[in-house]
C-alpha cells in the first residue's frame, strides 16, 4: 500500500508522545513492504525532504502568514495550509490511505484524502475534553473539541490506543459501540534496553518524565518524596520535561521542602533519559489523566520498575501483568507507599522484570502494531464504494 500519514509532530520535533508513535508505525509499516510517507511541521533541526528507515519524510515550513502563537488554533490551522502545499512534492505519488494522528494535522489530512481519493484513517492521542477531567472551557478548547468532533465524523475509521481512550471517544462523541479501533502504542524495545554488558547499578533514584502539565501529577510526587524523606533521607528524583506547569511544580517542591531531593532536569535527550533510566531504582508515573501511558512500557524495556497511578491506558497496561505497582490516582500518600515498596524489596523488583520482559514481546512489538494498523487499512481500502 501507498501509506500516508500525516502529524503535526515527528522526530526531532518532540512535543508529546504522538512523534515516537508515528515514527514507530512507520518503520514498521515500510519494513513490511508498505510505500509510507510522512507529512509534517519542520523544526530548525530538520531537513525538509528526507528518507529513513524507509520512510519519505517532507516537512513544511510553518512560518507564514505571521499568525499569532498564543492563538493555538489560528496558528495550527495556518500551519495545515502548509502541510497541504506539501503535496505538490509527491508528484505522481498518489496514497491508497491517509492516516491523520490527533486534531493537530486533521484539516491537512482530510484535503489530501479528498484530493487524492483516499480513505481516511484518524487516531486518537488524546482529547480535549480528556485532557481537562471532562470540562470544556470557552475559548481554544472549545475550538479544539468542535475540530476532534468533526474528525469523528468525517474519517473513514478511528483509531484508539487504549480501550479507555475508546470507551471516551466513543462517550463524547456519541459513536455508535463498536466502531472505533483499539490498536495499541508499540516500542522498540532494543533502544530502551540496558546494555548487556555491566549494566549500572541501581540506584536509590527515583525518575519520572514527560511533558510538565497538571494532569502529570508531577506534583504529587514532589509530596510523596517529601512524606518518604525520614525514611529514606538519601533518596534522590529526577524528573525531566518541559511544559507550562513547570513555575507551579518549582513551587510545590519548594513548599514540600525537597528542593535538595528533587532536581528538574529540563528537556533530556533520548540517550541521556535511557542512561539514567537503566540507573533508576523506580520509575514513577503519578498521571491523574493518561489515555495511553507510553512512558510505562519505554520504562519497563529500559529495565527499570514501574509505579503508576491506575488511570487511563496506564491501568490497561499494569493491571494484572505483574510487570509494575498501581496506586490510586491523586494519593501521594499511596505513591510514596508503592515507591517505598518497590525500592525495599530486590525480589519483587525482579519479578516485575521479567514479567515486563514477556509483556513486552507478546503485545507490544511495533510488529503487532503495524500488522492490526495494516488491517484496518485494508478494511477501508478493500470496501464496496458507496
Amino acid at each position: 500500500m501507498r501509506i500516508a500519514l500525516v502529524s503535526w509532530e515527528y522526530p526531532p520535533r518532540v512535543v508529546g508522545g504522538t512523534a515516537a508513535h508515528v515514527a514507530g508505525l512507520g518503520r514498521s509499516l515500510a519494513r513490511s513492504g508498505h510505500d509510507v510517507v510522512v507529512l509534517t511541521i519542520g523544526s530548525p533541526r530538520s531537513t525538509n525532504d528526507e528518507t529513513v528507515d524507509g520512510v519519505r519524510v517532507l516537512r513544511a515550513d510553518a512560518a507564514l502568514p505571521w499568525l499569532p502563537t498564543d492563538d493555538r488554533v489560528a496558528y495550527v490551522a495556518s500551519s495545515n495550509h502548509h502541510l497541504v502545499k506539501l503535496r505538490r512534492a509527491l508528484g505522481a505519488w498518489r496514497p491508497d490511505i491517509v492516516h491523520a494522528h490527533d486534531w493537530g494535522s486533521s484539516w491537512a489530512a482530510d484535503t489530501l484524502a479528498e484530493l487524492s481519493g483516499a480513505p481516511l484513517a484518524m487516531t486518537f492521542h488524546g482529547t480535549e475534553r480528556g485532557r481537562h477531567g471532562g470540562d470544556i472551557h470557552a475559548g481554544a478548547s472549545a475550538e479544539v473539541n468542535s475540530v476532534e468532533s468533526w474528525m469523528a465524523y468525517r474519517a473513514d475509521a478511528l483509531i484508539c490506543l487504549s480501550e479507555f481512550m475508546t470507551r471516551q471517544v466513543t462517550d463524547d462523541f456519541e459513536l455508535v459501540p463498536g466502531t472505533v479501533h483499539t490498536i495499541p502504542n508499540g516500542i522498540a524495545i532494543d533502544q530502551w534496553a540496558p546494555p548487556d554488558s555491566h549494566p549500572p547499578a541501581r540506584e536509590l533514584l527515583v525518575v519520572s518524565w514527560g511533558r510538565v502539565m497538571y494532569e502529570k501529577g508531577f506534583q504529587l510526587l514532589a509530596e510523596a518524596i517529601a512524606r518518604l524523606r525520614p525514611r529514606l533521607p538519601e533518596l534522590r528524583c529526577v524528573i525531566a520535561g518541559r511544559g507550562p506547569f513547570s513555575p507551579e511544580l518549582q513551587l510545590q517542591i519548594d513548599i514540600e521542602g525537597v528542593g535538595d531531593m528533587i532536581h528538574l532536569a529540563g528537556f533530556m535527550p533520548a540517550t541521556e533519559l535511557r542512561a539514567l533510566l537503566h540507573r533508576a531504582g523506580c520509575v514513577a508515573i503519578p498521571s491523574l489523566y493518561e489515555p495511553y501511558g507510553v512512558v510505562a512500557l519505554e520504562a519497563m524495556a529500559a529495565g527499570a520498575p514501574v509505579v503508576a497511578a491506575a488511570t487511563g491506558g496506564l491501568s490497561e497496561i499494569v493491571a494484572g501483568s505483574g510487570a509494575g505497582l498501581l496506586f490510586r490516582p491523586g494519593s501521594a500518600p499511596e505513591l510514596a507507599e508503592a515507591i517505598e515498596a518497590v525500592l525495599a524489596n530486590d525480589a519483587t523488583t525482579g519479578r516485575m522484570r521479567l514479567a515486563a520482559t514477556e509483556l513486552l514481546r507478546e503485545r507490544y512489538s511495533w510488529g503487532a502494531v503495524s500488522r492490526a494498523t495494516e488491517s484496518v487499512y485494508r478494511g477501508l481500502i478493500d470496501r464496496p464504494s458507496g
